[in-house]
C-alpha cells in the first residue's frame, strides 16, 4: 500500500460528501499539500485562514525536519496522532510510513468533517467495520494491551481496534458506540493514579467552575477504569469542521512571523472570528480565560496546542468559529511550574499573575479577570471533596495533592481568596508588580 496522491472530501453531511481537492507529498516526502478542486473553489470555503480559495498548491507552513512532517493548514488535523500512528503500523503495516499513508489509514471517523479517499470521483475511504459497542469495552481494552506490549493479535481483534484506534492522542484510546453515538474511550496506561477516573473527576469539576466540557463517564473494567468522552464534533448525524488551536494560530500568523501558541492568541482569534451573534465570540474568549486559570490551579500542565480546539459552526462565514468543549483536562503531577500553552507576559509560567498579565486579549479588564480567577479558585478549593464523591481513592487524592495543594499553587489560591481585587495599574510599575498578591 503506497499512496502518492489522495483526495480530500468534506463530510459535513456524510450522505452527501463533497470533493475538496487533491493531496500530494511535498518537501521530499516530509509534508502534504492541498490543491482545491474547481467545484470547491466555486462554492466551498477556506478550510483555514492560511488556505484561501485560490487555485494554487497550498503547502504546509513552517520548517520541515524540526517538528516532524505536517500537512497543509486544517488538513493536518485530519491526521492520526502518536497512538493512532502506532495502531496503523501494527494493524495496517503500510509499505511506506509517509504522512500520506497515515492520512489514508486514519479511516472515516477522524476528528472533524474531513475525509481522505483514493478516488476523486467518489468517496472511497479506508475500509472499516462497525464500531465496538459498550459491551465490547473489556475486549477492546485487552486488544489495546496487546498492541502496547507488541503481542500478535488476530484478524478479528485487528478489525475491532481498527474501528476507532487511529483517532488522535498519545495514550491508548479507541472509538466505541454508546446508544447510537460515538464516544472516545481512553484506557489506563500504567500511571501511578487511576488516570481515567481522575480525568472524569477533573472534567466534572471544571464544569462546576463554569467551563463547557465534553461529557464524560467512567467505565469499570477488570481491575481498572476507562473513561469515555462523548464526541463534540458530531451532532444529529452531521459532522462539524474543526481546527486544533495550533492549526488555528499558525493559520492566523502572518507569513514570515513566528506563531505564538498560547491562550492570549487563541482568545484574539475567538474575538475576531468567533460568532458575533449575541456576543458569542467574546463569551468564548472569556471562558478560555477560565480554562487557563483552572488548568493552572488543578496542575494540568499538559495543555498543549492540540488539547484545545475550535469548531466551525458556520464554516462559510468569516466569523463562524466557536470554542469547542474542554477535553483532556486532568492533573499531571509534573511539578514543572509551567504550562505547555503560553499564558501571558511571563510565557508559560504557571502563575495567576501571568494569567492576568494579558487579560485584555480575552476582552477583560484586570478587575473582571481577577473576579473570574477567584470564582475558579473557589471551586478548585473543593477539589478533594469532589474527587472523593466521584470515587477517586484517598491514596490517589493524596498523590494528586502533592501538586494541586503544593506550596506554589495553594499559596496562589490563598492569596486570591484574601487579596482585595486589583484595579488596573500601569503595567510597567515595578512597585505594583512587587506587591501584587497575584504574582509569586
Amino acid at each position: 500500500m503506497r499512496h502518492d496522491e489522495l483526495h480530500l472530501w468534506y463530510l459535513g453531511a456524510p450522505a452527501q460528501p463533497r470533493l475538496v481537492g487533491s493531496l500530494a507529498l511535498v518537501a521530499a516526502g516530509k509534508g502534504v499539500s492541498l490543491r482545491y478542486a474547481r467545484g470547491w473553489l466555486e462554492d466551498g470555503f477556506a478550510l483555514s485562514e492560511d488556505m484561501p480559495l485560490m487555485d494554487l498548491e497550498h503547502a504546509p507552513a513552517g520548517r520541515f525536519g524540526t517538528d516532524g512532517p505536517r500537512a497543509a493548514g486544517a488538513v493536518d488535523d485530519a491526521r492520526p496522532d502518536r497512538w493512532g500512528e502506532r495502531v496503523i503500523r501494527f494493524v495496517d503495516r503500510p509499505q511506506r510510513l509517509s504522512l500520506m499513508e497515515y492520512l489514508y489509514c486514519a479511516g472515516d471517523d477522524r476528528f472533524g468533517a474531513l475525509g481522505v479517499s483514493t478516488s476523486a470521483r467518489e468517496y472511497l475511504p479506508r475500509p472499516g467495520g462497525p464500531l465496538p459497542r459498550l459491551e465490547h469495552v473489556q475486549q477492546l481494552s485487552d486488544v489495546v494491551s496487546k498492541i502496547e506490549a507488541g503481542e500478535p493479535i488476530s484478524a478479528l481483534e485487528a478489525r475491532i481496534v481498527a474501528g476507532g484506534g487511529s483517532l488522535g492522542g498519545a495514550k491508548p484510546k479507541a472509538l466505541i458506540e454508546i446508544a447510537g453515538e460515538q464516544w472516545l474511550i481512553k484506557f489506563f496506561n500504567g500511571e501511578p493514579v487511576d488516570t481515567p477516573l481522575v480525568e472524569h473527576a477533573a472534567m466534572t469539576l471544571a464544569h462546576r467552575a463554569g467551563i463547557h466540557v465534553a461529557q464524560t463517564r467512567p467505565i469499570r473494567l477488570r481491575g481498572a477504569h476507562a473513561v469515555a468522552v462523548r464526541r463534540f464534533d458530531r451532532q444529529a448525524g452531521l459532522r462539524m469542521h474543526g481546527l486544533s488551536a495550533g492549526t488555528a494560530i499558525r493559520a492566523a500568523t502572518a507569513s514570515g512571523s513566528e506563531p505564538q501558541p498560547g491562550y492570549p492568541e487563541l482568545a484574539r482569534i475567538l474575538r475576531r472570528r468567533g460568532i458575533a451573534r449575541d456576543g458569542q465570540g467574546v463569551r468564548d474568549a472569556r471562558e478560555l480565560f477560565r480554562r487557563m486559570v483552572f488548568n493552572i490551579l488543578i496542575d494540568n500542565t499538559d495543555d498543549h496546542e492540540k488539547n484545545h480546539a475550535l469548531l466551525a459552526v458556520e464554516p462559510a462565514s468569516a466569523s463562524g468559529i466557536r470554542l469547542a468543549p474542554a477535553y483532556d483536562v486532568l492533573p499531571t503531577g509534573s511539578g514543572q511550574g509551567c504550562q505547555e500553552f503560553v499564558c501571558g507576559d511571563d510565557g508559560a509560567d504557571s502563575t495567576l499573575e501571568n494569567a492576568l498579565s494579558q487579560c485584555e486579549a480575552f476582552g477583560l479588564d484586570r478587575q473582571e479577570a481577577a473576579t473570574l480567577a477567584r470564582e475558579v479558585s473557589q471551586v478548585v478549593d473543593g477539589w478533594r471533596t469532589h474527587f472523593l464523591q466521584v470515587g477517586v481513592s484517598a491514596r490517589d487524592i493524596d498523590e494528586l495533592a502533592r501538586g494541586i495543594d503544593g506550596d506554589p499553587l495553594i499559596a496562589q489560591r490563598r492569596d486570591l481568596a484574601t487579596a482585595a481585587l486589583p484595579v488596573t495599574p500601569p503595567q510597567t510599575s515595578r512597585a505594583y508588580r512587587s506587591r501584587n498578591p497575584f504574582r509569586r
